[in-house]
């Protein structure tokens, strides 16, 4: 929960019965409960108000996109996810099957130390 462990979980208990007092403290966290699902309550608002005004084509739109870290990690590294999470089978089966050189060569592609043809009248 939010990086916190027991030690930290139990110094801000600690603090705020400190602050608070024991009479008043489960006061101030149901008032901090009724605040939290407010907000909660206003943030889902706020995106289905944004999702309903950009209209069909964006339906599938998340603001968590819109992070950074995010976005990277979705535009750049989602292809090599994709493979990753992909089964054996489907990736052999799109992968090239060029095991020896002659196949290669019959793919047309160069082997190595070879050099491609050169064309003086192209240059």
């Amino acid at each position: 929960m939010f990086g916190l462990g027991w030690p930290e979980i139990v110094a801000l208990v600690v603090i705020a019965l400190l602050v608070f007092g024991p009479e008043k403290l489960p006061q101030a966290a149901a008032q901090a409960g009724k605040t939290l699902r407010n907000l909660r309550q206003m943030a889902n608002n706020a995106k289905s108000d944004l999702q309903a005004g950009l209209g069909p084509e964006f339906a599938d739109f998340d603001p968590a996109d819109l992070n950074p870290k995010n976005f990277v990690r979705k535009h750049l590294t989602g292809d090599l996810e994709d493979d990753w999470n992909r089964p054996a089978a489907a990736a052999a089966a799109t992968a090239p099957a060029y095991t020896d050189s002659y196949a290669a060569e019959a793919a047309g592609e160069l082997g190595y130390g070879e050099l491609p043809p050169y064309d003086s009248e192209a240059t």
